[in-house]
């Protein structure tokens, strides 16, 4: 039972010593440790996995739920998954079939081909169930049991994203209770503490199980203070966790047969737990326990938090948003969400929930870890929905969209590493399949990066190598580390290019107005289906998606072939491809066509907006350049909004991109509100939710990205400051984004309008800003000579030197 009263006082200098500060309702602190918008907190425990505290250091996670009398703690590692379904499979020798199939397109027999090729080309119609990636793994649970301690008063659970600390502090009878839990950055390890008020008031047992599976040995160990087990698969895959238990007062005493550690009238407990699986290293045991050692004569609490800390906050405090406008931090998250669902203002969610993406990437994706997953790193099941794998037809990039652009360039690294893990496959899958050159990367993925097709007809599609590739792009903009471009960008790109100039052919038809253009056949546009042809998925002759990321890998090839002075004699080859490709069609509702062929669509309300992928994620379509495809860009997305829109926020907030950079924010903003005030959307810790009770965090992660293009775009190296503000932002700002060409941006703004933006240049560049208002600019007080170019401003910058914009009429 859960009891709502005045925060003790005890509880408050509890919180204070922990580096958070109890808040008392409708009272405001006279001072406060951390930024009150970056708190989420709660008066109960979790009712649910999914409604928890998600921590982690990019490559252990955990899931506090704050229950009460047992705490829960469920634990994950990024390598923790199982290799058993595919791991005899291989990609068959289909690509015979090609001819035949491409015949039967071109004459207009769409059901026949698409049959044939979802037959032939190395899938099964419902093999999805069989063939799909193996699942991501649970590691297993830390319990927590302090035996009598049903009724409690006070209680708060909450996370503190500032800190990466999750606090659970409650008051029983006449004591005091605080739990504290971080994953640290700097050590390794997770880290618990349990103090209270009065000595001697801790009594209880430490648990590490694991749910019960069939296919996992799991043998539990407990010695002196330190537990742990040992996990294995029937496939090898095996893994170990272990603990040590360090109290003050009090004494401990070991389980027998059981990972499990009795404590006594302790006055203080803390707890390190660390985790390995045997991708790191063939005795996960043995590491765990140098891990822990490692760690002797240094387990004090205080210096422990430090380390961690400062390590989390450097990512995290690059970047700071602030919104003008009533807040209502002093109330529990869950009760700020009803509130905005009720009609009240709340921008202080905004905040939260933009630092909130950016939190979970910290947490979840780390150098030397697999990518963030469907549910980022954070999984209890043994079968998770979508067996929380790689999708590659948005969700995975949508985990990386505001990697670059808010500041943790350092967070795609595992992207990348799993991107070029797949090419020794994607080369043989290539061959096999389609018979050509270069790399095939299908629609999902598992950190094995086998590259085989798993999901039935919906896995006849070509666009996850470029897709991918585009976060490799986006490095180098934002970067200009031109050995990354050299070493990892260029190769990559050459071989897709590689695999097109095989793929593509020459459309035959005369009579069609794309006749000679150079066409994917076949080809889709994902997961999506047109009137007349096949179902659940429709494939064609040139889905618009596939035209347009044929355009930017060969784009991007030219590019930098000549910033690198390589490959000279190439360049003409992929010009050619360019020039003959055919251009974007707009159809008879004046939309952007999804297809080359102004098909119906027979889903018009389709989640997926695959087509405009030009206009957000991509750059091929820009406002100011391109208004009639800018307009049809417009229509397409307003009909599918009209007819019903989409259930799932990750393609709300895709939707929500793309109306900010065609320079609407109040649309923009009235799809980021929508998410808000849905309960099937936004859970109660603003985790991303699909129909109410599945979690799946491409929804926080594009959420995060929309924010960011709604206050800073930089495509095509040309900066647009506030291109997309809304109404329900009249003043704030803005510190830290960061824009292509190597700068660094900080926004403050006024009744809607631009008061000053500060550009920090890292490579020297010439800037460029789209402007509608004169502007000064002034570096170290002195003024910057200027010119412009249209509605452009540009000026010339030094590495290190700090540029001040102003209106200047």
């Amino acid at each position: 039972m859960f009891r709502k009263s005045q925060v003790s006082r005890y509880a408050v200098i509890l919180a204070v010593a922990a580096g958070f500060l109890q808040i008392a309702e409708g009272r405001e602190p006279a001072a406060e440790s951390t930024n009150r918008n970056l708190v989420l907190w709660h008066r109960q425990p979790a009712g649910a996995f999914f409604e928890g505290m998600p921590i982690g250091n990019g490559h252990v996670g955990a899931m506090v739920l704050g229950s009460v009398p047992q705490e829960r703690i469920a634990l994950n590692h990024t390598w923790l998954w199982r290799t058993n379904k595919l791991k005899d499979r291989e990609n068959p020798q289909t690509a015979h079939h090609l001819p035949e199939i491409r015949k039967l397109f071109f004459e207009g027999k769409i059901i026949e081909a698409s049959e044939l090729a979802i037959s032939r080309l190395g899938v099964q119609q419902g093999m999805t169930s069989k063939y799909s990636p193996d699942p991501f793994q649970p590691v297993g649970d830390l319990l927590i049991d302090l035996a009598g301690h049903q009724d409690v008063d006070d209680y708060r659970r909450q996370l503190d994203l500032s800190t990466s600390i999750v606090s659970v502090s409650y008051r029983h009878g006449e004591v005091n209770y605080l739990r504290e839990v971080f994953v640290s950055r700097a050590n390794g390890v997770i880290v618990i503490r349990l103090s209270a008020d009065k000595p001697s008031s801790i009594t209880g047992r430490v648990t590490l199980s694991r749910i019960d599976d069939p296919e996992c040995t799991i043998t539990p160990w407990a010695q002196d203070n330190q537990i742990g087990f040992e996990g294995r698969f029937i496939e090898g895959v095996h893994f170990a966790t272990a603990g040590t238990v360090l109290h003050r007062g009090g004494r401990l005493q070991p389980a027998q047969g059981a990972a499990a550690m009795g404590v006594q009238s302790a006055d203080e407990v803390l707890i390190l737990l660390a985790v390995t699986t045997n991708k790191q290293t063939d005795r996960p045991k043995q590491d765990c326990l140098a891990k822990l050692k490692k760690l002797d004569g240094k387990a004090e609490f205080p210096a422990l938090q430090a380390s961690h800390v400062a390590a989390h906050r450097e990512l995290f405090d690059r970047v700071s948003l602030s919104l003008r406008g009533p807040s209502h931090h002093n109330l529990p998250t869950d009760e700020r969400l009803a509130r905005l669902r009720a009609g009240e203002q709340d921008p202080g969610l905004s905040i939260l929930y933009f630092q909130f993406g950016r939190y979970l990437l910290i947490s979840s994706s780390w150098a030397g870890g697999a990518p963030a997953n469907l549910q980022g790193i954070w999984n209890e099941q043994l079968n998770p929905p979508w067996s929380s794998d790689l999708h590659h037809d948005c969700n995975i990039q949508m985990n990386y969209w505001a990697a670059e652009n808010t500041n943790l360039s350092e967070c795609a690294e595992p992207l990348f590493d799993y991107v070029e893990s797949m090419l020794p496959a994607g080369r043989v899958a290539a061959k096999n399949l389609y018979g050509c050159r270069g790399i095939y990367i299908p629609l999902t993925g598992d950190p094995a990066a086998k590259c085989l097709k798993t999901e039935g007809p919906w896995s006849e599609w070509l666009g996850a190598g470029p897709w991918l590739a585009q976060h490799f792009w986006w490095r180098w903009e934002y970067t200009g580390d031109k050995q990354f471009l050299r070493d990892r960008a260029y190769p990559l790109y050459k071989e897709l290019g590689q695999f097109y100039e095989d793929y593509l052919v020459k459309d035959p038809r005369p009579d069609s107005p794309h006749f000679g253009k150079l066409v994917p056949v076949p080809s889709q546009s994902p997961e999506n289906f047109f009137v007349g042809g096949t179902q659940p998925v429709s494939l064609c002759i040139g889905a618009t998606m596939d035209l347009e990321l044929i355009h930017e890998v060969f784009a991007h090839l030219l590019e930098a072939s000549e910033i690198l002075g390589v490959d000279a004699d190439k360049r003409a080859a992929w010009q050619h491809v360019l020039d003959n490709s055919p251009p974007l069609q707009i159809g008879k509702h004046g939309q952007l066509q999804e297809w080359l062929e102004d098909h119906d669509e027979a889903e018009l309300n389709h989640r997926h907006i695959s087509h405009l992928y030009a206009v957000f994620p991509g750059d091929q379509i820009v406002l100011e350049r391109d208004p009639e495809l800018a307009r049809a860009a417009d229509v397409s997305l307003r009909r599918r909004l009209d007819a019903g829109g989409t259930y799932w926020p990750a393609a709300i907030d895709w939707h929500g991109a793309v109306f900010a950079r065609l320079g609407q924010g109040d649309r923009a903003y009235e799809l980021l509100h929508g998410n808000f005030t849905s309960e099937s959307c936004i859970g109660s810790n603003l985790f991303s939710l699909l129909r109410g009770d599945l979690f799946q965090l491409d929804g926080n992660f594009a959420g995060t990205a929309l924010v960011a293009e709604m206050l800073l775009q930089s495509h095509h190296a040309v900066l647009k400051v506030l291109p997309a503000l809304p109404a329900a932002w009249p003043a704030g700002s803005v510190r830290g984004l960061r824009a292509r060409g190597g700068f660094e941006v900080d926004i403050a703004w006024e009744d809607r309008k631009l008061q000053e933006a500060v550009i920090r240049s890292h490579r020297g560049k010439t800037c460029q800003v789209r402007t509608d208002h004169p502007l000064s600019v002034r570096c170290g007080g002195k003024p910057v000579a200027t010119k412009t170019q249209g509605d452009i401003l540009l000026f010339d910058t030094r590495p290190g030197g700090i540029y001040v914009l102003r209106h200047s009429d």
